[in-house]
């Protein structure tokens, strides 16, 4: 009734290279794979966004006395918006895949985690958050 449940724990599962390659399948098959590399990727491209913005910000503001500080709160922001936010919305994607019984590819990985750091840009910039 409930099989999407069924996590499919494997012993050795993320840190072994010998077990990844050794396969030949390079598709991801339990919810904890496919939520990992969704995640994985979600978090470095948040982190790749906002260390270029600390750095256009740090360059802009390094004389202000209190403007220096600024880009630490936006590196800050780029490690707790993941691993909060990013978390949740992987694992839904990751859910969702285990569900419907596809296979989780490695490039659907790359484009549902780089898509998720895209909307929160076009969510950020945009003035949707001022209408709610």
């Amino acid at each position: 009734m409930l099989d999407f449940l069924d996590f499919k724990f494997n012993s050795g599962g993320h840190g072994s290279v010998s077990n990844d390659t050794s396969s030949g399948n390079d598709d991801s098959k339990s919810f904890v794979e496919m939520w990992y590399q969704v995640f994985l990727w979600a978090l470095f491209s948040s982190l790749f966004v906002h260390v270029v913005a600390a750095l256009i910000a740090f360059l802009r503001l390094r004389k202000h006395h209190i403007g220096r500080w600024i880009p630490l709160g936006i590196l800050t922001m780029g490690v707790l918006s993941p691993l909060t936010g990013g978390v949740v919305t992987s694992a839904a994607i990751a859910g969702v895949f285990l569900a419907s019984d596809f296979n989780m590819w490695p490039l659907y990985a790359l484009l549902w985690g780089v898509g998720q750091t895209f909307v929160v840009i076009v969510i950020s910039f945009s003035r949707i958050l001022a209408t709610l």
